[in-house]
């Protein structure tokens, strides 16, 4: 009798064991935020006059400061549900421990077919004062200007068509069509990306600067430099060249 009772429950736990095999097993997920400029990179060493690029124009430009949001991230499975993260973030060039998101938040290995996410926030999110860490970084956007939060602050300086420095103050939010009238002016990215997460991962989601001054539009330093919020022809631009600012590069386990 003992020796059958040992037999059966060597048999229950090698099922026991089996059983564990089968069980999906969570994974940590990072995103990691890098800035190039038509490939090359671009860090808070290059700015403040380190160094200076060309765009589309041929208007030479220095960068001094960068920051933009991210927010509604998702993953998308093969078998076709999505994981959503709630979780958003104010990258800022000069801010090193803002250019990695680590949400709580983890996801069952298995087989993925994209990744999804929206540059500022969509109607729903954006609202005036509803983030206390958005606001103590003045990100805000005014309220007569449809209010919420900036997407974007690219700030520095170039030279103008007389070869003088000047300022510029690319930032991007809501539009203001008339007083009282604004346009949504977000974007929503959906990448294709086949990808097998067997654990930890990390996905780098790649902003190519130079993008913003060109495709479709190609900007002109000399005429939107500054004043820009209020400015709807500006911002309808900004979301246009937007279209083709962001990709992603690696993702490493």
């Amino acid at each position: 009798m003992k020796k059958i009772a040992f037999l059966f429950a060597l048999a229950f736990a090698i099922i026991g064991c089996n059983n564990d095999d089968d069980v999906a097993v969570d994974a940590a997920v990072t995103f990691e935020f890098t800035q190039n400029w038509d490939g090359d990179p671009v860090t808070a060493s290059n700015f403040n006059g380190a160094s200076s690029y060309t765009n589309a124009l041929g208007t030479t430009l220095t960068i001094s400061k960068l920051r933009y949001l991210i927010s509604g991230i998702e993953l998308h499975k093969a078998d076709g549900s999505t994981i959503k993260f709630d979780d958003y973030q104010l990258i800022d060039v000069t801010d090193v421990n803002s250019l990695k998101l680590n949400p709580t938040l983890r996801v069952p290995t298995g087989e993925y077919t994209g990744i999804s996410f929206i540059y500022g926030f969509n109607e729903a999110d954006n609202v005036s004062g509803a983030y206390p860490d958005l606001n103590a970084a003045s990100w805000n956007w005014p309220d007569m200007l449809g209010g919420g939060y900036h997407f974007m602050q690219m700030e520095g300086k170039y030279e103008d068509a007389n070869g003088a420095l000047q300022s510029y103050a690319y930032h991007h939010g809501t539009a203001r069509v008339s007083e009282g009238v604004f346009e949504q002016n977000y974007l929503s990215f959906d990448f294709e990306r086949n990808v097998t997460i067997s654990g930890d991962t990390s996905i780098e989601i790649k902003m190519d600067v130079s993008e913003w001054y060109k495709n479709p539009y190609t900007w002109d330093l000399n005429v939107y430099d500054t004043d820009l919020m209020m400015n709807y022809a500006a911002q309808k631009y900004m979301h246009d060249n937007g279209a083709s600012v962001f990709s992603i590069g690696a993702i490493s386990q």
